[in-house]
């Protein structure tokens, strides 16, 4: 389970097969289990697999249905931002010690970054310096 920290709720944690689901239902914004499976690559999940997690992502507050006869029309309650946002923070948290300059630490010396990355991430956070700087001046 995952914890939303400026929110103060829990959330949780999907499954990689769940988090898959998700990754389409997010693409295609609604559907039924059968277009789902045909976002898949092949060779694809049994339809009763992908059933079965849908129902599981319901149990989980992650999706909601509409329902048409016995049809179902599946929908994401959560935002594919909100729940990266979410799963982002509890990551940084459980892995370094909630320490953005340990995450930047890791990648900048792990991931052996090109310097045209490096200068690419540095000019975002100038931006974003400067973006702070003018809102605290405010």
């Amino acid at each position: 389970m995952t914890i939303d920290p400026q929110k103060g709720n829990s959330i949780r944690e999907l499954t990689r097969a769940e988090e898959q689901v998700m990754q389409v239902l997010w693409k295609l914004e609604k559907g039924l289990v059968h277009d789902i499976l045909e976002i898949f690559p092949k060779p694809r999940p049994a339809y009763n697999t992908v059933s079965t997690i849908i129902r599981i992502l319901e149990q989980k507050g992650f999706v909601g249905h509409k329902a048409y006869g016995h049809t179902h029309e599946y929908y994401p309650l959560i935002s594919k931002k909100e729940y990266t946002k979410i799963h982002f923070r509890n990551f940084v948290a459980n892995y370094f010690g909630n320490s953005y300059p340990s995450l930047a630490s890791f990648f900048t010396k792990e991931e052996k970054l090109t310097l045209n990355e490096l200068q690419e991430i540095q000019e975002l956070i100038e931006k974003e310096i400067d973006n702070k700087k003018s809102k605290h001046n405010e």
